[in-house]
């Protein structure tokens, strides 16, 4: 029997097997922040444990930093320590950084593909669930807790127990307007958010062949929000065009011998998955979020659910709406382009192709977040950052941001905001702050017209 692309990637991993029992990963890159680390190196340094690979690890100060003037001191105590924290374990221990001011600076799952740190067929963790994002290149990424940190600290090997396989699949055409973003959001509005569960996910179908690496980043990252341990779309030309020339691609006949074997990583056709899902794009739409969660999720043109569970109706409480409405021409005033999710150059330029000319709605605060240092330089060099700003729009500096109010940039209380991130949750955006999940394009038009519309047809 055949293998899927996860079983290749998996099994090419394990340094040993337990009888009737988890497995021991070797991990080849891991990925960490200012947040989830300091608890795991101060583990390793009571118990007296050097790191074992340095220099398989890569930090980058994303989450608590602010994203403006980033060249002054940070204000916040407990994000100033974090930081420091973070700079100093670095040094310590040999690790490379790209903190604050450096050219690589930027979120963490921004930078990793755009350095080309990212590859097929590795295993990559980071101490944040949205690691599924590097999965776009055909590897095996998941988010793990801090004291999973800690043991990747101290063997660069994990003790896992090995997912089910799912895969999903969509086929067929997409309408004018349908951007990756919709499409994930889609899915998990029609599965659910439990029913990746247990599973690791592969997508498939011509949709996301045809997808930017962009746009498969997009998708891959909001695995986890249907429940998944994180998705995978298998390598092609596209994904060997996106890596080639990146600062830590492998170049010249490395390049080449790279490949050879990333071309053999694609699922056989013969191999089978546990659980499968199948989808038309045709069936796609514009899509929006109305509830608390990202499974919570219409078409534009339809109407919220007339019933629910306790959730349901928790949820359109704390959202402020009834059951049965439609949400087009809802009024919004906060827009919110950026996260791990959509604050990559293509976003950007999405966005700034519907905007340009225009001008926003005057109750609309429009925040746009690059997801890195390099994404910044773009913007400039493409003449983008004009075109926002004569549109009214404020640039900020990279990071996290508004996705989940970790630094300065929170919605208030009792607003709407028209996010490209990936969570929904109460509060995640700032306490008492309502978020709309959505599309670059969406987020575009929203912020000109001050609320939401149609875009099929706008441009």
């Amino acid at each position: 029997m055949g293998k899927t692309l996860f079983d290749k990637v998996w099994d090419a991993h394990v340094v040993d097997t337990i009888p009737n029992g988890p497995q021991v990963l070797y991990i080849d890159k891991h990925l960490i922040h200012e947040v989830t680390s300091p608890q795991a190196f101060n583990e390793l340094e009571a118990r007296g444990i050097p790191i074992a690979r340095p220099d398989q690890i890569v930090a980058t100060a994303d989450h608590n930093t602010p994203t403006i003037n980033q060249h002054l001191p940070v204000e916040d105590p407990l994000s100033r320590n974090q930081l420091e924290q973070l700079s100093k374990n670095c040094k310590k221990h040999g690790i490379t950084l790209y903190d604050l001011g450096h050219e690589y600076n930027g979120i963490v799952h921004v930078i990793a593909p755009e350095l080309g740190i990212t590859q097929p067929g590795m295993t990559m963790v980071c101490g944040d669930s949205h690691t599924s994002t590097h999965g776009a290149f055909g590897s095996i990424a998941f988010g793990i807790g801090t004291s999973q940190v800690a043991q990747v600290f101290a063997s660069q090997s994990l003790l896992l127990k090995k997912p089910k396989s799912l895969r999903v699949s969509v086929n067929g055409t997409l309408s004018p307007g349908v951007l990756p973003k919709d499409v994930i959001l889609y899915i998990i509005s029609q599965i659910g958010t439990n029913a990746g569960t247990g599973y690791f996910c592969e997508y498939a179908g011509n949709v996301f062949q045809e997808m930017s690496m962009e746009g498969r980043m997009t998708v891959c990252n909001m695995s986890i929000e249907m429940g998944a341990r994180g998705g995978m779309i298998a390598p092609d030309q596209t994904t060997f065009d996106y890596i080639e020339g990146k600062k830590f691609a492998p170049q010249g006949d490395a390049f080449a011998k790279a490949v050879s074997h990333w071309e053999t990583l694609p699922t056989d056709a013969d191999a089978t998955f546990d659980k499968e899902y199948h989808f038309d794009a045709a069936d796609v739409a514009p899509m929006l979020t109305y509830g608390t969660n990202p499974g919570m999720g219409i078409k534009i043109t339809d109407h919220i659910p007339e019933k629910g569970d306790m959730t349901f109706e928790k949820a359109l409480e704390y959202m402020n709406f009834k059951g049965g409405s439609q949400l087009l021409d809802t009024t919004i005033n906060y827009v919110f382009i950026g996260s791990c999710t959509n604050s990559r150059i293509e976003d950007f330029r999405i966005a700034a192709s519907y905007i340009k000319g225009k001008q926003k709605a005057p109750n609309v605060n429009a925040w746009l977040v690059p997801g890195s240092q390099q994404v910044a330089k773009q913007l400039q060099e493409e003449g983008l950052v004009t075109v926002f700003e004569n549109a009214g729009f404020t640039l900020r500096e990279p990071g996290c941001s508004a996705c989940l109010a970790m630094n300065d940039d929170k919605i208030p209380s009792g607003e709407y905001c028209v996010s490209t991130s990936n969570r929904n949750f109460e509060g995640r955006q700032g306490r008492g702050g309502r978020t709309h999940l959505v599309s670059p394009a969406m987020a575009a038009a929203a912020a000109i017209h001050g609320h939401f519309v149609d875009i099929r047809g706008e441009a």
